[in-house]
């Protein structure tokens, strides 16, 4: 199930929860792009400065409930060259980011939401089950 994030009516704490969103963003792509099973991954993004861009407004979505994010991010990931074991680093790595940016509510927020993410990206990238028991894009014969 999705977590249900409250809103955050205070302007003041809106902006610093921007700020915080940027840096766990920009963090978690720099942790990413060190990372010996995600880097080659990441540094192949194409124009990487605009999709951490993305990604922040994403986030920013995600917690503040802003309407920058209008993208279907399962639809980005699709054509990568990414495998089960691609999505547990990950959340990983997002994990530390968040919890080093974001104050503690909304880095378990984020967490709850990519946690929920890497489940749904593991369904529907991975439907199958291949003939060596393991997680597969296509039917086993």
């Amino acid at each position: 199930m999705e977590p249900v994030i409250p809103p955050i009516e205070d302007g003041a704490e809106r902006d610093r929860l921007e700020i915080a969103i940027d840096d766990c963003v920009r963090r978690f792509y720099a942790k990413g792009a060190e990372d010996p099973l995600l880097g080659p991954i990441f540094m192949a993004i194409d124009g990487l400065d605009q999709h951490i861009g993305i990604v922040a407004n994403f986030w920013s979505r995600t917690l503040l409930g802003t309407e920058r994010y209008q993208g279907q991010p399962f639809a980005a990931h699709i054509n990568l060259p990414i495998e089960p074991q691609h999505f547990t680093r990950w959340l990983e790595l997002f994990s530390v980011s968040a919890n080093e940016a974001l104050p503690k509510t909304q880095a378990e927020q984020a967490i709850a939401k990519a946690a929920h993410m890497t489940q749904c990206f593991q369904s529907g990238l991975f439907p199958f089950v291949g003939a060596d028991g393991k997680a597969s894009r296509v039917p086993a014969p």
